[in-house]
């Protein structure tokens, strides 16, 4: 760390900078401290940027690789196996297969993000454009939007792209914010804390959103006949979730592009259920500090084994 200090004008500016290798790069990290600070003033500046300052530094790394824990062969071999003897071929869904699907996911994806719409109310709206008095009408047009998302995630051949993530985004906002199908700014960064003000995630600083998502896109085009597809739609919703390209709704259009890719290769969609919120996250957590990926497989398997009985259509 280096305190660099600036004459402009009158003014003696203070900031503390950084610089750390990530791959073949060098970047560098500045904090602003202040103006015309004392010694005593400068201290506890200084010590409270050097967190922040290596905090986004180890953001940096982290977020630059999606497959942080390489799997063994014999991991992979693995999920190769629970693929195939579990496997149901897109065939086997009919349009009323659909409907429920998309009930079921539309209600679970929106509640899991705070909506307040049950899923009763959600089938009134999708079906018989039923809309409560007392439900906001941003959400009934974000459930509109999630089942219009489906519905384009099925008809297209495209597996991942700035296209289809900006699109997702606008498909399913369009109506309830401004900022529908727009990545974030610079300047707008993402830090989430828990009730007790604990950073649990904080998203890519807003100018690497564009190079890190291209980076995702060419890691996915590389390895899409490599991987099993179940490691490879973990892989790209969690590394989507770190990235935190948009200023709100990540999570469901993350959602909708893991289900896309388990689509394009010829597996069913899934369902993350709002009962398992807590296991969600904790996977999500598993991903970010620790590039363990297996918790995300996990639960997709369990929530296969949930959307079986809940639709009947999924046979093996």
């Amino acid at each position: 760390m280096n305190l660099e200090i600036r004459k402009q004008g009158k003014k003696t500016k203070y900031y503390l900078a950084h610089s750390f290798r990530e791959g073949s790069k060098i970047r560098k990290i500045r904090r602003y401290l202040g103006s015309d600070l004392s010694q005593k003033e400068l201290l506890p500046l200084q010590k409270r940027a050097e967190v922040l300052i290596l905090q986004q530094a180890e953001a940096y790394k982290s977020i630059s690789d999606p497959l942080k824990q390489i799997l063994t062969g014999k991991e992979i071999e693995l999920l190769k196996t629970l693929e195939q003897k579990g496997r149901i071929h897109i065939r086997h869904l009919s349009e009323t297969d659909w409907k429920q699907f998309t009930a079921l996911f539309t209600y679970n994806t929106n509640a899991i993000e705070g909506s307040e719409v049950t899923k009763k109310e959600v089938q009134g709206i999708l079906e018989q454009h039923k809309w409560p008095e007392e439900v906001q009408k941003e959400d009934i047009s974000e459930t509109y939007g999630v089942a219009e998302a489906i519905s384009f995630i099925r008809n297209r051949k495209e597996h991942l792209s700035f296209f289809m993530i900006k699109k997702l985004h606008h498909i399913v906002f369009k109506n309830s914010k401004s900022f529908a199908g727009k990545f974030r700014p610079k300047g707008i960064e993402v830090v989430i804390r828990d009730k007790f003000g604990t950073i649990i995630h904080r998203g890519a600083p807003a100018n690497r959103v564009p190079g890190l998502l291209r980076e995702l896109v060419i890691w996915y085009n590389e390895n899409k006949t490599k991987y099993p597809p179940l490691l490879l739609a973990a892989v790209v919703h969690n590394q989507f979730e770190n990235i935190h390209p948009f200023q709100d709704g990540n999570g469901r259009v993350g959602r909708l592009l893991l289900n896309n890719i388990l689509l394009k290769h010829r597996l069913p969609p899934v369902n993350i259920g709002l009962n398992n919120r807590r296991e969600y996250y904790i996977a999500l957590q598993e991903y970010e500090k620790k590039g363990n990926i297996r918790p995300t497989i996990d639960l997709i398997l369990k929530e296969y084994k949930s959307l079986q009985k809940q639709i009947g259509a999924y046979k093996k």
